[in-house]
């Protein structure tokens, strides 16, 4: 199902709120430089500091904004297995075209820890498609 260039997306804030034009703005232009994807509230967009209405309103903004014209996938990253579940829910409620799911960040999982993770997260979502996501910066633990 992906294929192609997906971009990660900055939350973009103005006077300690989101500015959602200015992330209109931004979509539109990954839009029209021909990105094949977007993805909102991933590790780039600030998914751990916003609560989880400025979550799904950046979700919404984007799922809008894109208007069927690239793919949308939700950064559904959590320290906890049950959070990331539930943001997966959310996400999946509200239209997205898949989930980027990143191992627990910080945490320092076993490989059997993420194993468990993982395929929690599988199993609860059949609808929607997944992206594993690898970050070395967050600290988290090698997928392996």
């Amino acid at each position: 199902m992906f294929r192609g260039t997906f971009t990660a997306l900055v939350t973009p804030f103005r006077e300690s709120a989101i500015d959602f034009t200015a992330l209109r703005n931004l979509i539109e232009s990954q839009i029209a430089a021909g990105i094949d994807g977007i993805i909102a509230v991933g590790t780039t967009g600030e998914s751990p500091t916003l609560t989880h209405d400025e979550r799904k309103g950046v979700i919404r903004c984007a799922i809008e904004t894109a208007n069927k014209r690239c793919l949308v996938l939700a950064g559904t990253g959590s320290y906890s297995t049950r959070e990331a579940i539930a943001a997966t829910e959310e996400a999946e409620k509200l239209g997205v075209d898949g989930a980027l799911l990143v191992s627990p960040y910080y945490n320092k999982p076993s490989q059997e820890g993420l194993f468990r993770h993982f395929s929690a997260r599988w199993r609860e979502f059949r609808a929607i498609a997944r992206m594993l996501c690898q970050s070395r910066k967050l600290g988290e633990t090698w997928i392996g």
